[in-house]
């Protein structure tokens, strides 16, 4: 009855803030574990777990110089946890400035204005890629097309040449043809433009993708576990049409249908959290 008293006693001094708190303290640690379950992360917070452990051992059994020394590394802690989970810490924060749930009433932050000749040349380099991508398909041409969105890729664009130049299917087949010197690299859109050439882009991490698939694709996926962008792919191998969003690969496309796929991604940028697609285990690039 004491106990139980205690207890009732507390819950009285328990206000509404309170209970707010615990809330935002709970959904903040889920939404962390949620993040790092499926990385090197977790390994990691196991090890930290585990030299928690030992220190409280260590206290209790009066270890003085092991305890000290463990002690100084948790005084240290934050300054690590930064270091150690510096990619899963970038990952979350990306997380946060590509949620759309609040984007569409903070639009003045948008890099891209959507006037009426933004929209143009936007549709203008959808048909452009759409065609070239047929070609590409036909004669087995590999290709790499990144649609920059609201992220911007100018990290990634140093990494190459610099075009900026109007889109065109004769651009593209210059700038893919197998013995041209920017055709191994990935092409950056910016605003229907043709903005850079030669690019490399980060590779997936995901352990999931299927072997099958290729460094073109395995790019594509990397970029688009990054950023926001829109990547077209054209298998060299197989010819097969594809676009990796979101981390998701999804292939076999047509002509219509990419054109289609493409203004949905690119002219309402809202309606990506309603697509669906899956890796599909078949192909190579």
């Amino acid at each position: 009855m004491e106990i139980i008293d205690n207890l009732f006693s507390i819950f009285k001094t328990i206000q509404i803030r309170d209970i707010i708190d615990i809330i935002a303290i709970a959904l903040i640690i889920f939404g962390l574990f949620k993040i790092i379950r499926e990385t090197r992360a977790v390994q990691l917070l196991k090890g930290v777990l585990v030299l928690f452990l030992v220190y409280f051992i260590s206290s209790l059994c009066g270890l003085v110089m092991l305890s000290s020394l463990l002690r100084t590394f948790f005084e240290a802690a934050v300054v690590l946890i930064a270091i150690i989970f510096q990619p899963e810490i970038r990952r979350a924060l990306e997380q946060v400035g590509r949620n759309n749930t609040y984007k569409k009433y903070f639009k003045f932050f948008s890099n891209h204005g959507k006037s009426d000749e933004w929209k143009k040349a936007v549709k203008k380099s959808i048909v452009d890629a759409a065609d070239t991508s047929i070609l590409f398909s036909r004669s087995k041409t590999g290709a790499l097309l990144v649609f920059e969105r609201e992220i911007m890729l100018s990290d990634i664009a140093s990494t190459g040449t610099i075009i900026d130049a109007e889109t065109s299917v004769a651009l593209f087949g210059n700038i893919f043809f197998n013995k041209a010197p920017l055709h191994d690299g990935a092409s950056i859109i910016r605003d229907g433009k043709l903005f850079a050439a030669g690019c490399i882009l980060p590779l997936t991490d995901n352990k999931n993708v299927d072997i099958n698939l290729g460094t073109r694709h395995r790019a594509a996926l990397g970029i688009s576990e990054q950023s926001d962008a829109v990547v077209l792919i054209v298998s060299e191998e197989t010819g097969v049409i594809s676009l990796a969003i979101n981390g998701v690969l999804l292939r076999d496309f047509t002509r219509d249908s990419l054109i289609e796929k493409l203004e949905e991604f690119l002219l309402d940028v809202h309606n990506d959290e309603n697509s669906h697609g899956f890796l599909l285990k078949k192909g190579r690039s």
